[in-house]
């Protein structure tokens, strides 16, 4: 376990660096450590982005594996149920009526509407076992969301702000800044530590909520740390990149054959996955052919799609 761990440790710093020296203008390690011009590329554009897409990663890896494991449920994900929807509502709400001036603003209304969705979604499905019962109570929220997300947009006043938002919508990682890391990185580490906080009671959830609540689980508490933990690090993350979604469904799915199925295992190395997946697709996106860049969101979700497609297509005989 320890040796493959340090792999994935080192598939994220290999990410990172990727991150750092990978774009339109490739930026060798030597340039690191001598007075290249190159080198402010690094630290004004490239390290930002790098550190944002680093803990972006991690948390929408983690968040994934633990919705898994609180829900039971192999199919869920932060943006397949819309809380990343709801969390962009919130958002482009603040904008659209002008309340978004302030950062903390913008990151507190994407963070109530991510924590309120996360709540909604647990209790409709608490006691279902059904997956798809689960996913279409997830496509609901999110049709919701988006509809409501649309509509503000329609009304807004401002044209050049209707272009940003939808631009903002699609999730990228482009021209942050070491303002929007100071701002974002609090709320998405204090989230991960609630989420962290969650591994035992997620491993004794696997025998049954009753033989969870004999080991001494208290599910109202758990359900408060989930929802707390996803509220912030889904809202900060959509809050400052927009839209990023399947992370948190195709990590914890690649890395369990690997690390096992116990909830609380699959935790570190999901967040760790889910970090080096962002960083790698972030850099391709850089790398495409063309003036432009790929949208992160864009990239992730043809991704992401085909592969959510084939675990419903795996799992549809086991429903019915």
């Amino acid at each position: 376990m320890k040796r493959r761990l340090a792999l994935l440790v080192l598939l994220v710093v290999l990410a990172f660096a990727l991150s750092l020296v990978a774009g339109k203008t490739w930026i060798p390690p030597q340039a690191w450590f001598s007075p290249d011009p190159r080198f402010a590329i690094i630290v004004g554009l490239r390290l930002p982005r790098a550190l944002l897409g680093l803990a972006i990663g991690a948390v929408l890896g983690l968040s994934g594996a633990v919705l898994q494991g609180y829900l039971r449920n192999p199919l869920a994900d932060p943006a397949v149920v819309g809380v990343s929807s709801s969390a962009a509502l919130g958002a482009v709400a603040a904008i659209v009526f002008g309340i978004a001036g302030n950062p903390l603003v913008l990151f507190a209304c994407a963070m109530l509407g991510a924590g309120g969705s996360m709540a909604l979604l647990a209790a409709l499905t608490w006691r279902s076992p059904s997956p798809v019962q689960f996913i279409l109570a997830g496509t609901v929220l999110a049709s919701l969301a988006g509809a409501l997300t649309a509509f503000l947009i329609s009304i807004a006043p401002n044209p050049y702000a209707v272009a940003e938002v939808i631009d903002w919508l699609m999730g990228a990682l482009t021209d942050r800044s070491i303002e929007d890391v100071r701002t974002a990185l609090p709320f998405m580490g204090l989230g991960a530590v609630l989420l962290f906080l969650t591994a035992p009671s997620l491993d004794a959830l696997t025998l049954g909520e009753t033989a969870a609540r004999s080991l001494g689980v208290r599910l109202g508490r758990l359900q408060v740390l989930i929802v707390l933990g996803t509220g912030l690090t889904i809202g900060a993350s959509v809050a400052v990149t927009g839209v990023v979604g399947f992370v948190g469904l195709v990590v914890p799915h690649l890395l369990r054959p690997i690390f096992g199925h116990r909830p609380a295992a699959l935790l570190l190395p999901s967040a760790l996955g889910g970090a080096a997946l962002v960083l790698i697709a972030d850099s391709l996106c850089r790398l495409a052919p063309g003036a432009g860049e790929v949208r992160l969101g864009v990239a992730m979700a043809l991704l992401g799609a085909p592969f959510f497609l084939m675990l419903l297509l795996r799992g549809r005989a086991s429903w019915n």
